[in-house]
């Protein structure tokens, strides 16, 4: 059964979090015994509804006592048809920086947007970073339309708005839907309340979308995560090179570099649970061993000598400044691409991506929480990469305070 991903973002009390749970009581994916959990709570907490069916993705106490969520949290489901994994992202301007983290493996961006309010800042804010993620579809779900009467002229004139505001943003595939996330209109049923919209309901849109495979993952990349060595008396000259296949595919005999070095070599054996395999293909995690007695280190990537990524020690990227200190010029940080990690620093702030217009401006220099910026990044050592746009898995990086290893940005390669 095929799998999507799709993560929720919007503003604070946007309904994200009772959207999600809807869809799940609706959709009856949720169990007998959870349901009577939850009901209890609902009487807990009061209110005007049976059962709060945010609670379904609040699952922190301190989001239940703040009633914000202030957190990414994951649910997953299955139908009929296909299994979801949902990523319900916060509404707060300053955890804007975990949507990036919710975003990342995403195939699909569901965007709520409160008819009342129409497009805000934050619902500009999230657009940008689904663009600059390339995420393949995005679903602009219109939610509380029964508090602006069910009016179609309304939902129009917010379809409008969007799509002059992302005329300039590189969404390919973009949809909308009226929803009462609250009541159920739209969410797994057709809603009776608006007869005019004659698209389908968000299950059913969720259920059938085409998922696209990630544009040119038939690069194979892998990266070293751990260098197996348990010289005991029966296994005294082992030494597999273990990680997962970030992409592509890899066979038993092929010739493969090893980068940064750049030495080439024959795959002798390729282990997949303790079993040989002649194949391994993209996610597989797997342990390698090579003709020749190399010295591979963590992080070195092997790829097919016919088909190399690119090398460099500087890096143009688009990046989302997540830490809550401000950015200064020449501090120390740390890049890291998958299990590869180096000395790095930010040489220059190019750009800084204006969210009421999404268009680059001149940059003062400056980066503050949530703000994104096309930076030029120097780092210590070269970096084995593709560019963000055809390899999701190389192109990718976040960035880490040296000093207090928090993480400080994270970035696409341009």
């Amino acid at each position: 059964m095929q799998l999507l991903r799709f993560f929720t973002a919007g503003n604070v009390d946007d309904g994200k979090s009772t959207l999600i749970g809807r869809l799940l009581y609706d959709s009856h994916a949720i169990s007998t015994d959870i349901i009577e959990t939850l009901t209890k709570q609902s009487k807990v907490k009061g209110g005007d509804t049976e059962i709060d069916l945010a609670l379904l993705t609040d699952g922190l106490r301190a989001e239940r006592t703040q009633g914000i969520t202030i957190d990414v949290a994951y649910k997953y489901f299955t139908t009929g048809n296909r299994q979801f994994i949902v990523a319900d992202t916060p509404g707060h301007l300053e955890y804007t920086r975990n949507m990036f983290t919710g975003a990342s493996t995403a195939e699909l961006a569901l965007i709520l947007i409160d008819a009342r309010n129409g497009l805000t800042d934050q619902t500009k804010r999230h657009s940008i970073i689904a663009s600059i993620l390339r995420i393949p579809h995005v679903v602009i779900c219109i939610n509380k339309m029964d508090l602006i009467n069910y009016s179609e002229e309304k939902y129009k004139q917010i379809e409008n708005d969007y799509m002059e505001f992302s005329r300039q943003l590189q969404l390919n595939d973009i949809s909308f839907i009226p929803v009462c996330a609250l009541q159920g209109d739209n969410v797994v049923s057709q809603s009776k309340n608006m007869l005019w919209y004659q698209g389908k309901s968000l299950l059913n849109f969720l259920e059938i979308i085409e998922i696209d495979k990630p544009k040119l993952s038939n690069q194979s990349r892998f990266q070293v995560q751990y260098i197996i060595r348990p010289q005991t008396n029966t296994l005294h000259d082992y030494r597999g090179f273990a990680g997962k296949v970030l992409s592509g595919t890899y066979k038993k005999g092929q010739k493969v570099t090893v980068l940064p070095s750049g030495i080439e070599t024959i795959i002798d054996k390729i282990e997949m649970n303790q079993h040989e395999v002649n194949v391994a293909e993209t996610n597989a995690p797997i342990v390698f061993h090579f003709k020749d007695d190399l010295d591979i280190s963590r992080g070195n990537s092997i790829v097919l000598t016919e088909d190399l990524p690119k090398i460099e020690k500087e890096i143009i990227a688009i990046i989302c400044w997540m830490d809550s200190a401000n950015y200064v010029p020449g501090q120390k940080i740390l890049f890291q691409q998958n299990s590869f990690r180096t000395k790095a620093v930010v040489k220059e702030v190019i750009s800084k991506i204006d969210i009421h217009s999404s268009i680059e401006k001149e940059s003062d220099g400056t980066m503050r929480l949530n703000d994104i910026c096309k930076v030029l990044i120097k780092t210590a050592e070269p970096i084995c990469f593709d560019r963000y746009i055809d390899n999701r898995n190389t192109g990718a990086f976040i960035l880490i305070s040296e000093n207090t290893n928090n993480t400080i940005a994270a970035g696409t390669i341009n």
